[in-house]
């Protein structure tokens, strides 16, 4: 049965279950059948001839069985509309030279207008940082080279928020804007390549993010290599980024189905953590706060556990996922984090439960990611996605059917 398209039906599961992260294994359980069934289903050797068995593939798959079938095209939610990316393309596409007319101001009050917009992306006022981004963009072009940091600090925010918003090779221009301008400092090209690791994330291209991502820790903490015996112990900053680099590289493994390393990546950010806050004494759980935290960066061991949930569900491991993620957010280091930080991890929270089956727990993490950082969930076109697949639900959990109304999605 191979629908009105030119892809056998066995193929389109197998598609659909690589996109929902699921194992053959964590399919066949939830189907009530064999590894070796779901297998053969894909593979076109058991034909699948019976509609009320496509229609269960398909509602664990969280899709129509028209889509299987090959008569409908899924469609993916698009991220709300934010009046002001036009103006940030306009402000990054102007390099080099003098800065617009009327943009002229000093370092010092360029310096207080960033860390206001870094506050606003904190807080998740994603249209808020766009407006006041083509400004920041034309005044930090008037700097001298002497004040790369802020120029780094500039590009980078530019870049995380493009990542939010749906614009990954725009965010990956700002983002190599940042690295270029960081030069040889070991600390500013680390932070930069953060930014370089999420935005070729988000373009899909992992294996780049990986190796960007990685060289970079091993050129901030010599001894992540294995040959620098000798190496000195890393200052707090070296390690804070380092290892969030090594989370970002752990991250885009995961994604390439590099289980081993993506498990090694997250150890070593783990050891990177602990020394980080024996040396430096960051807090209860070694944790930094944004006040704490130079670098615009949020590293310790309560970011490293969460990592280690969001690489369960990369590789289909629903159960690790929730298991790991109801005993991270009872420690005190998880209120500290920012609400930008704590809501998109939130909208990933709900991707394991939906991946475990939990239909009512995935819709309690939207809900909490909307009460914590709303743009997040009505912004963002992965999460909006993920949102109308869980109002699909029969029934749709409590809470959903509002937020669904409040993020534009109802017809």
């Amino acid at each position: 049965m191979t629908g009105r398209g030119e892809v056998p039906i066995g193929r389109r599961v197998a598609q659909w279950r690589a996109r929902r992260r699921m194992t053959q294994q964590a399919l066949a359980d939830r189907l009530g059948k064999s590894k070796s069934w779901v297998d053969k289903v894909e593979r076109g050797a058991r034909a699948l001839d019976k509609f009320s068995l496509i229609r269960q593939i398909a509602d664990v798959l969280r899709v129509e069985p028209a889509v299987l079938l090959g008569e409908r095209p899924a469609t993916l939610v698009g991220a709300a509309p934010v009046d002001g990316l036009d103006g940030v393309r306009t402000a990054l596409a102007r390099y080099g030279g003098l800065p617009q007319v009327g943009c002229q101001v000093s370092a010092v009050e360029l310096r207080r207008q960033v860390g206001h917009a870094w506050l606003s992306y904190q807080h998740a006022r994603y249209p808020q940082v766009v407006r006041l981004l083509p400004g920041l963009l034309d005044a930090a072009r008037g700097l001298p080279r002497d004040d790369a940091e802020l120029l780094v600090q500039v590009y980078r925010m530019a870049s995380a928020v493009l990542v939010k918003l749906g614009e990954p090779d725009l965010a990956w221009l700002a983002a190599d804007r940042a690295a270029t301008v960081a030069g040889g400092d070991a600390l500013l090209a680390g932070t930069a390549a953060v930014a370089v690791g999420q935005a070729l994330r988000a373009a899909g291209r992992e294996r780049l993010a990986l190796t960007a991502t990685f060289d970079a820790a091993v050129r901030l903490v010599p001894a992540l290599a294995g040959t620098a015996g000798d190496a000195p112990e890393p200052t707090p900053g070296a390690s804070a980024v380092g290892g969030t680099l090594l989370l970002q590289a752990a991250f885009a493994a995961a994604t390439c189905g590099e289980v081993r390393q993506a498990g090694q990546l997250l150890n070593r950010a783990a050891d990177l953590a602990a020394g980080s806050r024996d040396r430096a004494g960051v807090g209860q759980n070694g944790d930094q706060t944004p006040g704490e935290d130079a670098q615009r960066i949020c590293f310790g061991p309560v970011v490293v556990e969460l990592a280690r949930v969001l690489v369960a569900v990369e590789r289909g491991d629903a159960a690790e996922a929730v298991c790991r993620h109801e005993v991270v957010i009872r420690r005190d280091g998880w209120r500290r984090l920012p609400a930008e930080y704590r809501g998109a991890y939130l909208v990933d929270a709900a991707r394991a439960y939906l991946l475990a089956g939990d239909l009512l727990g995935a819709g309690r993490m939207l809900v909490a990611a909307d009460a914590v950082a709303p743009a997040e969930v009505r912004s963002r076109s992965s999460a909006r996605t993920l949102l109308a697949e869980i109002a699909r639900g029969r029934p749709a959990p409590a809470g959903v059917a509002r937020l669904t109304t409040l993020a534009g999605l109802t017809r």
